[in-house]
């Protein structure tokens, strides 16, 4: 080992305890859910007034989960027999593997756990503990207990519990590799039923990963399993029950031998068993799970240099395709609790496997590719496992997983609005998700034409392709013909949709079409037919008279360019809305709990107090083309005083409003802070706000509304979209420079929805 290595090592190891050991003690804490600040609060919470769902419960013992906690907690209960690769080190050292099994559960699926560490090797008496506090718990995760006793374990418990209860290192690792293997066959074009396997360790992983397989059509005598002693075949002795239902009828008896002419090599032993010349050995494409850690069976970088064509998966991060329990268990949990199921059976356990490789398959969105540091992710050898930071794999395997036990008859509770419960599944999650959700979800009804500008850029392209592949939009690409086309084959991203580029001979005829228009919109405005000629050539004017023509519904650029110039020619060939004196921008702030909306923050630098009252309307007809019922604050540093300049012309403008639109939900001046909080508002009982926070902030300059949206785009605390150009005949947004993905695809969401709105006008 290197020094470098060596210290690399250290440092890691002091910043793991130092972690552990900071306060509070633990990964996870209780807190309390109800309120619970008076006496009246304690008294419904604990005595006298919990004995009343008592004696509910008594009556009707499934009440349980209407007024308690079970329904939504999870025991993960080890012995410490098996921890990780440490193996047995006792029950009390396992708690910290334990508690993060428990905070995996909280953040990807928002489960409460319990850990509970057993200091029982006994089979029969663990089974006895876990039967008797079983009542506590709506389900029951068994961790790193060794074989064969987990098997016997989990399989009585199974038997003699009627709640969902699975040992994940068993079933957990099977459902991930089992998705991962259905997607590396179809890079390799390769059938389940014909291909030969071998599985390098005979463990609980796999002899469940193995059976699992089986149950998706591998043929049981295709396999030879493996362990210390070499492949289990006719020859072999003292087997275990698990062992036996995989003797080969063979005379290999080595590793070596057996991976010869083999298609798939399953790894779930130990680290660098298997040599380039027996990956060498492989069929062509051959598909090698490396599944142990922290070292593989065969290192990643060593397995692409020795062939090309090899499909690989790792147990770890820094690798492609990690085969990661977390992509499975919080959500096959979330989904059996969610249906109050009598336990985990294989219909469910197949539903996640087919949910989870079908979720690869999918756009991936950018908030994916930033956390991973990733340039671009799609389908392929380098990506056919969803990444355990995937947001949809909450909604797309729970529902899987709860239609399952509901169609296999082992749920209590039936779901009908499976839209509604994804709905519910994002809720607990924030709001944001769901707020994009429905967004989405509308502009794919009725998708419109929305031109992307600056197409050569990857963020556009990227953009354009999930747009594209989802649905929602029919994006067209306005740029450099030739460029953009390059781009596109380097990135891989290939989607059959128009290009666009203003100097290109196909577009000779709209040149003379739009050189027109624009001259006679501004000849009295010192533009000659010359600049004309010249200016349609530019993507800048291009584009707006696209729209201007109805060649395009939507319009999203600005992604290289300041906003002011890239606005510049918006205004000078796209007319304001009737009653429009200035247009004006907002962004949407989509924030944990809610989502919340500023105005202007890109256009008008100092508005009067008549410019406030414009943009107030515009942003309130904007709101509510959200389905969100818009409460504006018109902001100040001052509540209700209007002593400074500032404050006096907010204040006229909300008495502007008061007069002429007396049924909006308006006041100010007000502080955010204040304009945010349903306890500081009570203290204006005159105020049209009444008691409920705010959602819209009309600021009274563009630089407080400019810089208080970048701190929060700054900080990443939640998600913006915008600026939403405000009062224009038809939909042009412009991009923030430098956009993310995300944002660029959000905004043209809101551009499909703008033409909509208008199209429904009509």
């Amino acid at each position: 080992m290197s020094s470098k290595t060596h210290r690399d090592e250290k440092n890691f190891n002091q910043a793991a305890l130092d972690y552990h050991k900071a306060e509070p003690k633990g990964k996870i804490e209780v807190i309390p859910s109800k309120p619970h600040s008076s006496q009246r609060d304690l008294s419904l919470a604990y005595s006298p007034g919990v004995a009343i769902p008592c004696l509910e419960i008594e009556k009707n013992p499934e009440t349980v989960y209407d007024y308690t906690g079970k329904g939504n907690l999870v025991a993960v209960i080890s012995n410490g027999t098996a921890v990780l690769g440490l193996g047995d080190i006792g029950a009390e050292a396992s708690k910290p593997v334990m508690e993060g099994k428990g905070l995996l559960f909280k953040i990807f699926a928002d489960i409460n756990v319990f850990d509970i560490e057993i200091d029982e090797k006994d089979p029969d008496k663990f089974i006895q503990i876990v039967k008797g506090i079983a009542p506590t718990f709506g389900g029951i995760n068994l961790e790193d207990i060794k074989a064969p006793e987990a098997f016997y374990i989990e399989q009585k418990l199974k038997e003699e519990l009627d709640i969902p209860l699975m040992h994940d290192d068993q079933h957990g690792t099977a459902i991930i590799s089992a998705a991962a293997l259905i997607n590396s066959l179809q890079i390799a074009n390769k059938n389940i039923e014909e291909v030969k396997m071998v599985v390098n360790g005979a463990g609980a992983a796999a002899i469940a990963c193995t059976n699992l397989y089986i149950s998706l059509g591998l043929k049981r005598e295709n396999v030879l399993m493996c362990d210390s002693k070499g492949v289990i075949n006719h020859k072999r002795e003292n087997l275990t029950p698990e062992k036996l239902d995989f003797i080969a009828q063979t005379d290999i008896e080595t590793l070596e031998d057996a991976v010869k002419g083999s298609d798939v090599f399953i790894g779930l032993s130990k680290g660098n068993v298997m040599t380039p010349e027996m990956l060498s050995s492989m069929t062509e494409n051959p598909i090698v799970f490396a599944l142990a850690n922290p070292d593989p069976e065969i290192a990643y970088d060593l397995a692409l240099s020795t062939r090309k064509d090899v499909i690989m998966a790792t147990g770890r991060s820094d690798y492609p395709n990690q085969v990661n329990n977390v992509l499975g268990f919080p959500y096959i949990f979330r989904g059996a609790l969610d249906v109050q199921a009598k336990g985990i059976n294989e219909e469910m356990k197949l539903a996640a496997v087919h949910a989870i490789a079908n979720l690869a398959k999918e756009p991936v969105p950018e908030a994916v590719i930033l956390a991973y540091n990733v340039k671009n992710l799609q389908f392929g050898r380098e990506y056919f496992i969803p990444k355990p930071f995937d947001n949809r794999l909450i909604t797309k395997v729970s529902s899987a997983v709860a239609k399952a036990a509901i169609d296999s008859g082992v749920a209590r509770k039936t779901i009908t609005d499976f839209d509604e419960y994804e709905n519910q599944l994002l809720d607990r999650m924030g709001r944001d998700e769901k707020l994009v959700r429905m967004m989405q979800n509308r502009a794919k009804a009725n998708p419109k034409r929305i031109t992307l500008g600056n197409a050569e850029e990857y963020n556009v392209l990227k953009a354009a392709q999930i747009l594209y592949e989802e649905g929602i939009a029919h994006p067209i690409l306005l740029g450099d013909k030739k460029y953009v086309k390059e781009q596109m084959e380097r990135f891989g991203i290939d989607i059959d949709v128009p290009i666009i580029d203003p100097s290109d001979d196909d577009q000779k005829e709209n040149r003379k079409k739009y050189r027109e228009t624009l001259w006679k919109l501004r000849q009295r405005k010192g533009m000659n037919e010359y600049k004309a000629k010249r200016y349609v050539r530019q993507r800048d004017y291009f584009g707006p008279l696209m729209l201007k023509h109805g060649d395009t519904d939507g319009l999203i650029i600005g992604f290289s360019k300041n906003y002011v110039s890239t606005l510049r020619p918006v205004l000078e060939v796209i007319e304001k809305e009737k009653g429009v004196d200035k247009v004006a921008a907002m962004m949407m702030i989509l924030s944990e709990k809610k989502p919340i909306f500023f105005a202007d923050t890109s256009i008008n630098q100092n508005p009067t107090a008549e410019d406030l009252v414009n943009i107030a309307k515009m942003a309130e007809h904007t709101v509510k083309s959200f389905a969100i019922e818009p409460r504006i604050a018109m902001l100040g540093f001052e509540n209700f005083s209007a002593i400074s300049d500032t404050s006096k012309k907010v204040a006229k403008a909300v008495n502007i409003l008061h007069e002429k639109f007396p049924k909006m939900i308006v006041d100010g001046e007000i502080q955010p802070d204040f304009a945010m909080n349903a306890d500081h508002l009570s203290d204006y009982p005159f105020s049209k706000l009444g008691t409920t926070p705010a959602n819209t902030f009309i600021f009274p300059n563009l630089e407080s509304a400019n810089l208080s949206y970048k701190i929060i785009r700054g900080m990443k605390v939640a998600q913006v979209i915008g600026p939403i150009l405000m009062g224009l005949k038809q939909p042009v947004h412009v991009l923030q420079m430098r956009s993310s993905v995300d944002e660029i695809v959000n905004l043209a969401t809101v551009a499909v929805l703008d033409a909509q709105r208008r199209e429904g006008k009509k």
